[in-house]
């Protein structure tokens, strides 16, 4: 049998029924007794899924017209602000924006809200034109209601992300949750060798127009998401130690699920929302295949101290370790927890898995591929005239 694949091949046997779609765990364990060579000859998908807080989501909104029409210059729902400059009843609320008299609810709430069919307040002002003469408007909408109300997220699925840590002597509040004094705690995000862009780090079958599952859905790569970062340190099989690419994402949230979309706030932080993301990765020749059976003891990340300014990185650790329970940093045994939920992407990988065993789902090769040669900017102080 050959050790190459094509896209219609694979999606020829999955619509007959007869495609071996396995998820990336159970590659990871198959790979532990067959080689490359011979996971191409078993198996045609691999499904991947994360479930975690991804700050960089939110949602378009087109509300609709009243009757005389408003140009609205100020939005607000449930007291969140929501962004006014698409036109006259188009907007977007951002997961992390909140209502200032209520910060612990935010964007993220809101999307929840009109996700469970929840009536949210609608309150919108403008200066009046020949053409849009109402200055304010204050009602209530529902998915229902709304047009359109689609999810678009600049940037989610970190392909790995760092270890949280703090050594200083109080505790940090922050969006890798509340890390307690001198090493008492450390957290970390990603689902290791079940998460998505670790299983095709250079991205190979992911890019524009990847078909994933999103939110409950069928959802889209639309472009690298903010922050893509390919040149990042990388260990012997090519994986990033630390946080490397992203990518962004739409789909249609009146097709989602509650269950995959749910809003968060962090204690002294902020708002986020969590999102679920399943990848299914075609195998379509060996190094494939060798990709997707790497295990959470060949992926590293690295540990960082958010208590200090510069957060220095003080370690390397594997995911096998931090799955364990406990890690050891600057020789002291710490205990880790996740800020990402597995089971939930495990359930993620398996009901993408079943999707595409039964035929409602294929696999879409990329219109175009994501830059291999990536790097970031960083924000830098200037002196600016203030004339």
């Amino acid at each position: 049998m050959s050790t190459t694949k094509t896209y219609e091949e694979i999606n020829q046997k999955l619509k007959a029924g007869k495609a071996v779609v396995l998820t990336a765990e159970e590659v990871a364990q198959m790979a532990k007794e067959l080689t490359p060579e011979e996971i191409v000859e078993k198996v045609d998908v691999v499904t991947t899924a994360t479930f975690g807080a991804m700050c960089s989501s939110g949602a378009i909104i087109n509300f609709g017209h009243a009757n005389p029409p408003i140009r609205m210059e100020k939005i607000r729902l449930n007291g969140v602000p929501c962004y006014e400059g698409l036109a006259a009843v188009d907007s977007y609320i951002g997961a992390t924006a909140c209502n200032p008299d209520n910060p612990e609810y935010g964007g993220a709430h809101v999307i929840q809200d009109l996700l469970e069919g929840k009536d949210v307040v609608l309150e919108a002002w403008a200066k009046g034109t020949d053409c849009y003469p109402r200055k304010h408007i204050k009602t209530k909408i529902n998915i229902n209601t709304i047009n359109e109300f689609t999810l678009f997220n600049p940037r989610n699925a970190y392909q790995n992300y760092n270890v949280a840590v703090n050594t200083t002597s109080t505790i940090k509040y922050t969006y890798m949750g509340s890390l307690l004094p001198n090493l008492r705690n450390a957290t970390y995000s990603t689902s290791g060798e079940l998460s998505p862009l670790l299983n095709d780090p250079e991205f190979k079958t992911i890019g524009l127009g990847t078909r994933i599952f999103l939110g409950g859905t069928q959802g889209f790569v639309v472009w690298p998401g903010t922050q893509f970062h390919t040149t990042k340190p990388k260990n012997e099989l090519g994986v990033p130690v630390t946080n490397g690419a992203t990518i962004a994402v739409m789909g249609n949230l009146k097709e989602m699920s509650p269950e995959y979309i749910q809003a968060a706030s962090y204690e002294k932080y902020g708002v986020s929302m969590f999102v679920g993301i399943g990848i299914p990765i075609p195998v379509l020749n060996v190094d494939i295949a060798k990709r997707v059976s790497i295990n959470n003891s060949q992926i590293e990340t690295s540990v960082l101290d958010y208590g200090t300014v510069g957060t220095p990185k003080l370690g390397q650790v594997t995911y096998e370790e931090l799955q364990s329970g406990t890690i050891k940093v600057k020789g002291k045994k710490i205990r880790t927890a996740p800020v990402a939920s597995l089971k939930k992407a495990r359930k993620i990988a398996d009901e993408l898995k079943k999707w595409l065993q039964n035929g409602e789902f294929e696999v879409s090769k990329p219109v175009h591929m994501f830059a291999s040669n990536t790097s970031l900017n960083g924000l830098k102080e200037t002196e600016v005239d203030n004339d």
